[in-house]
């Protein structure tokens, strides 16, 4: 159970939330939403962080003729607590919007 905002039901049409997939997975669905928005957020929490930066880098440094730029990055933390009645613990979190650069 999570009281953040990386709940299914609060997700926006802009969002991607990384995962356990393939790296190129996540790039790829980013391009897409960034042909289509002009701001995408990639979110991730505890051991994906890592592959959030990844993403992001990629598409900063590598798409380098596209004009995409880091606009903010946002780090918070989840209160999460198990099923199995563990006492709730905190998990990072990071937001990397990604946008057009002007």
């Amino acid at each position: 159970m999570s009281n953040g905002k990386y709940e299914s039901g609060n997700r926006k049409g802009n969002e991607i939330f990384i995962g356990k997939k393939p790296l190129m997975t996540y790039v790829t669905a980013t391009l897409v939403q960034l042909a289509n928005e002009p701001t995408v957020v990639i979110k991730a929490r505890g051991k994906s962080i890592t592959r959030a930066v990844d993403v992001a880098q990629i598409i900063v440094k590598r798409m380098d003729s596209l004009g995409y730029r880091v606009a903010s990055v946002k780090l918070g933390s989840d209160l999460l607590s198990s099923e199995e009645g563990e006492k709730p613990r905190n998990v990072s979190t990071i937001d990397v919007s990604i946008s057009r650069s002007k």
